[in-house]
């Protein structure tokens, strides 16, 4: 037994560093964060309140280990629907997935928006919510299908939540 226990505490295996329980505006809990970060020595949380008022404006959350962002996750205020545009990630090959009126992931990260308020024109602004979640340095990438999804409904309620959006509003 003694050999065993030698064994075990010889290589001090890293770990993700500390986490405060939830981040990201308290829109994550951290241990559902966790299992896509990779190993660090220390974590920071940065963003600025989550308030979107005019059309364009976007909020971002970084979690950042030893200095380099490894957890992004953005919203921004759209005035109307044909403003979201994904094309950028048609190269990941993006699949679909169950999350607002319409969701995607991909190989580092996912997509997804809900309408807060219809336009009622072309002239007349809605309330559109395009979300992001971007990812970098995962250590096993076969978690991402699972780990997204679920982080991304986290982030859909959380923003629906926070803006006054009723779930039935392309959700």
């Amino acid at each position: 037994m003694a050999g065993l226990l030698v064994g075990c505490s010889g290589g001090e295996g890293k770990a993700v560093p500390a986490l405060p329980k939830r981040i990201c505006w308290n829109a994550f809990a951290s241990s559902d964060v966790v299992p896509i970060l990779p190993v660090g020595d220390k974590a920071d949380v940065y963003h600025r309140p989550f308030v979107l008022v005019d059309d364009l404006d976007s909020v971002t959350c970084s979690l950042d280990i030893d200095g380099a962002w490894k957890f992004l996750a953005s919203a921004t205020l759209r005035g109307f629907e044909d403003q979201i545009d994904w094309t950028s990630m048609d190269k990941a090959n993006p699949q679909p997935i169950n999350v607002g009126k319409k969701g995607i992931i991909w190989d580092g990260g996912a997509a997804a928006y809900f309408i807060c308020e219809p336009s009622r024109g072309p002239n007349s602004p809605g309330k559109y919510i395009d979300l992001s979640i971007n990812t970098d340095s995962v250590p096993d990438g076969a978690k991402l299908p699972s780990v997204l999804p679920a982080l991304m409904k986290q982030f859909v309620a959380f923003a629906q939540r926070e803006l006054k959006c009723g779930a039935s509003s392309g959700d």
